[in-house]
């Protein structure tokens, strides 16, 4: 063979690989923990849940800016194929997007065309729905050389090859499978090993956090938010330490203890630590899970771990003695501030119960915290960190918390821009009135009133016993953490509106739950653009480049604990990526109505179930449906406005009806035939109770 033929049967073999191998095939060192800090330079992929590891969700391109940003259109549009919610961050790399669905199915999506190009559905049981509080949703992947990852809804770790969508390995996370542990979070990949909490607060279960190798799969170490029973050895000595914070008397580990890491982790390569954020007590009442009273390390809590080895460095306990379902795992962002004129690396957080901290993440010293919302749980926080109490809102009598346990801030993700100095994220109340439960029980106990007591929410508080009186609202704050003060709002329709991105153009977007995305000047939160979603947006969008344009796409999908039972807007479109660039001329996806129906009549029943069927109700479908013809029913019906036969019908649906398919629960054995002729008293008397005065 000449060398010229030897050049072509080269060229040709390479040229036939090339072809035989799609353009989207991923390299075995894509992504790693040096690109990710690499990428912060460009911000041509969004390699990682909050961009960067310190999670700022801020992006250096400049493409789209505040002075053309009116000329964003429609690039594609990508079908989930999902009708719950979609809280999911994508993952952008090598010219793919990864991005979950609810029932934690993973797709992988051309970002040039939107086309898909793999899926994988990890079939989660659909009868497990029940035991995720919040709605079957997840938020998204962790991508690792040459593997993406995915929590699922029923508690696993599942390694996926990113070129190809086939299965690699599975890990079961959950210890104890009597109890309902849930993942609805995004793993993270820290020091080669990849790294996922859990949910279940709400129905009884102890928090941990463990890592795995993300190459095998292989355990490498388990840290757990609160001890377990003091009469065996404790885990570590972060653990013994925090026993002397609880009481005992409430037996807290039979009942769980709390303190779910379900959402934030953020790591700083320099100092080689990583930042989480702790969940709530189980239950939530304080004075049940420890009648002393006590602190109850490490809930409410961001704690400093070693990725490596998952030893505890430090913690700061925003809530002390938490009584009110004040979460602290909302997005924690990284950031190095000027303070009194002295630089300080710092972590930056705004957690559910309504204040906005600035903490030495070296040392886990407190530096300050001040209100973005009005409060009524604490007077401030004292020079050493710790809320002044207000008697009246742990007393046990009916109390209107502000912020309720919706949160004034709740998972929908914050972004910091440090070309502006400022943090943006989504506010809200949601009002909700809490008193103790003195005659709690424990967990698996159903109360008839207390909601959703007979699937397993045994909270240890009763909610409405009294009407709230505070006010509903949803607002986007962008705030100063150096002078600790709100520089601009802006007000939207409803709460549960969607997470923030920030980018060097000058620009905030997110999504609202009115179904739009906006585009906001990031100095003076003036709207430059906006586009009509099919749906809700709870989820943040994202930012990146090919070939030299610069998209930014969102997963749109209304859902979430909210919006189960609620929504803002009257589009029901199923669970979409759209994705926007300058000059876009793609045509929007056709747009779902809700449809409403008529008020529902004509189903008989007996008047003098109504008061029964109503606690009945309360404990079985209210979080889930909502009240009857009242509220408008969110990603979920109202029974209100479903169709007669429906109801009359009611014992075939909730005795291992068809639905369960759909991840409605099995009320068998929860309920018997005269509790559902009860419940259906309380749905048609209440319809009919609100039906307006016919002419």
């Amino acid at each position: 063979m000449t060398s010229v033929s030897l050049a072509r049967a080269i060229s040709t073999a390479l040229l036939c690989g090339a072809l035989a191998t799609p353009a989207w095939a991923a390299p075995a060192a894509m992504p790693t923990e040096a690109s990710i800090t690499a990428n912060q330079a460009t911000g041509k992929e969004w390699p990682s849940h909050g961009f960067d590891h310190a999670g700022t969700r801020f992006s250096p391109l400049t493409q789209i800016s505040r002075d053309n940003v009116a000329k964003l259109g429609l690039a594609w549009s990508y079908d989930l194929e999902s009708t719950r919610g979609v809280e999911a961050t994508p993952i952008v790399v090598n010219g793919v997007m990864y991005v979950t669905a609810s029932w934690s199915v993973v797709h992988a999506v051309d970002v040039k065309t939107g086309k898909r190009l793999w899926s994988f559905d990890p079939k989660v049981p659909r009868e497990q729905a029940f035991m995720a509080c919040c709605d079957v949703v997840n938020r998204g992947v962790a991508v690792h050389e040459g593997k993406v990852y995915v929590g699922t809804l029923d508690g696993r770790l599942v390694a996926i090859d990113a070129a190809s969508g086939k299965r690699l390995w599975e890990q079961d996370t959950v210890e104890d499978r009597s109890r309902p542990y849930t993942i609805t979070g995004a793993p993270r990949v820290f020091r080669g090993n990849v790294i996922i909490g859990n949910g279940g607060a709400e129905f009884g279960v102890r928090g941990y956090i463990t890592a795995y190798d993300a190459a095998t799969g292989k355990e490498k170490w388990r840290w757990y938010t609160v001890p377990g029973d003091p009469s065996k050895p404790f885990e570590d000595a972060s653990m013994e330490a925090a026993a002397k914070t609880w009481d005992p008397a409430g037996k807290w580990w039979e009942t769980g203890g709390g303190g779910t890491v379900w959402n934030s982790m953020v790591f700083d390569p320099e100092l080689n630590l990583m930042y989480i954020g702790t969940g709530n007590g189980s239950p939530w009442n304080h004075r049940l899970r420890s009648p002393a009273g006590g602190d109850n390390l490490y809930l409410a809590s961001i704690v400093a771990l070693r990725p490596d080895t998952g030893e505890y460095v430090w913690h700061y306990q925003e809530t002390p003695g938490d009584n009110w379902d004040y979460t602290s795992v909302q997005d924690l962002i990284l950031a190095d501030l000027t303070l009194d004129g002295k630089p300080r690396k710092v972590v930056m957080h705004a957690p559910k119960n309504g204040f906005f901290f600035v903490i030495d993440r070296v040392t886990g010293e407190f530096i300050s915290a001040k209100n973005f919302v009005d409060v009524n749980w604490t007077k401030g926080y004292d020079a050493n960190g710790r809320p002044i109490d207000v008697p009246e809102a742990r007393s046990g009598q009916p109390y209107d918390a502000i912020p309720g346990p919706f949160g004034a801030h709740n998972w929908h993700s914050m972004s910091y821009s440090p070309q502006t100095g400022l943090a943006y994220f989504p506010a809200q109340n949601i009002p909700l009135n809490l008193s103790a439960d003195t005659s709690w029980k424990g967990y698996g106990t159903n109360k008839p009133g207390q909601p959703m007591s007979n699937i397993g929410w045994n909270l240890g508080t009763a909610l409405n016993v009294e009407a709230p009186t505070s006010k509903p609202f949803g607002r986007l704050l962008a705030w100063d953490p150096v002078k600790q003060q709100e520089r601009w709002r802006y007000e939207h329709v409803a709460p549960w509106n969607g997470g923030t991105l920030a980018t060097a153009g000058k620009l905030v977007f997110q999504g609202t739950a009115d179904a739009r995305l906006m585009a906001f000047d990031a100095d003076t939160g003036k709207v430059l653009w906006q586009s009509p979603m099919g749906t809700g947006v709870i989820a943040a969008p994202v930012t990146y480049e090919v070939d030299g344009e610069q998209y930014v796409s969102i997963a749109a999908g209304w859902g979430g604990v909210f919006g189960q039972s609620q929504r803002a807007s009257e589009n029901n479109t199923p669970g979409t990526v759209y994705t926007f660039k300058l000059n876009g001329k793609a045509a929007m996806p056709a747009f779902t109505q809700h449809q409403a129906g008529n008020l529902l009549s004509g189903v008989k029943y007996d008047p003098a179930h109504v008061e029964e069927g109503t606690a009945l109700y309360v404990s079985n479908c209210l979080f889930c449906h909502g009240v009857p013809g009242v509220d408008k029913g969110g990603n979920l019906p109202n029974l209100g406005y479903v169709d007669r036969m429906f109801i009359e019908n009611l014992d075939r649906f909730v005795f291992n009806g068809p639905f369960t398919s759909l991840g409605m629960p099995d009320f068998t054995g929860r309920l018997s035939a005269e509790d559902v002729e009860k419940i259906k008293a309380f749905i048609q008397g209440t319809a009919d109770a609100v039906r307006p005065p016919q002419p």
